[in-house]
């Protein structure tokens, strides 16, 4: 558990430091939006020159407390981490451009955005903002949540055009398009797989994973060339979750037979959180 916590932890910080340099060393330079509530603070930054860090967590405070209660606190505990390294982060590295070109600043900018979230939600936090919005909608809705991000960012995209300068909209829409893209291939809580495993140990294994929590179905079966009876474990699950299903496996009976295969949809309930 300590390691685990441990490596979430310096995900966090690298995905928090990924996010930071994207923002300062290609977003911000060029006045460019990352959408979201980071956005709405590099509107504020850009028009009234106040510090886009302190503005990106102040604006985030609102959004955390809300989470805490529907969320959860582990989430909340390293998205709050999240905020704190990010504004940290922003402070301390220069707003300058190595880039430019705005169009490369905005795919650059972007891509690294993209990879600082899916590390941070990989690891079971956020970077605040609409990140949490979007996983509160997507607790009961299975769909990409890096599509939701760009439809609920693309309104804050609208501002800087209608304020500024529509060439820049346009080029911070690209930002965030390839921000989506690559939180959907990082972040991949939204595919699913179906597991099926032969053990002798049914029974300690159900256990554990009714906590992650997950449904099982218990099928009884027999091997052809022994003829011994087992009880085979059915489970589907989401990707993002498929390393505790394989550590519960391997601690429980590391001699277990497991075939897991991609599922296309499921019907019916399915627990999301």
């Amino acid at each position: 558990m300590l390691k685990s916590y441990v490596l979430s932890v310096i995900a966090v910080t690298v995905g928090s430091a990924l996010v930071a340099v994207g923002f300062n060393l290609f977003l911000i330079p060029h006045h460019l939006l990352s959408g979201g509530v980071s956005g709405l603070a590099m509107i504020i930054g850009y028009f009234t020159k106040w510090n886009i860090a302190v503005m990106y967590f102040l604006l985030n405070v609102p959004i955390l407390a809300w989470g805490w209660y529907i969320l959860g606190r582990r989430f909340i505990v390293f998205s709050i981490l999240s905020v704190a390294s990010t504004t940290w982060m922003l402070g301390m590295i220069p707003a300058e451009s190595v880039v430019t070109d705005a169009v490369l600043g905005s795919v650059f900018g972007g891509a690294l955005a993209g990879v600082g979230i899916g590390i941070t939600l990989r690891a079971g936090g956020s970077t605040g903002g609409f990140d949490i919005i979007g996983s509160i909608l997507t607790r009961n809705r299975d769909f990409p949540l890096g599509s939701l991000l760009f439809v609920l960012n693309s309104v804050v995209v609208l501002s800087i055009g209608y304020l500024e300068n529509w060439d820049l909209a346009l080029y911070s829409m690209l930002s965030i398009f390839i921000t989506g893209r690559i939180v959907d291939t990082i972040h991949i809580r939204h595919y699913k797989v179906t597991a099926f495993i032969v053990t002798n140990e049914p029974d300690r294994i159900t256990e554990r994973l009714l906590k992650i929590p997950r449904g099982v179905t218990v099928i009884k079966t027999r091997g052809a060339f022994t003829h011994g009876e087992k009880d085979m474990l059915m489970t589907v699950t989401s990707r993002y979750e498929l390393a505790d299903l394989k550590r519960i496996i391997k601690e429980t009976d590391p001699k277990a037979f497991v075939n897991i295969v991609e599922t296309v949809g499921v019907i019916g309930q399915f627990h999301r959180n």
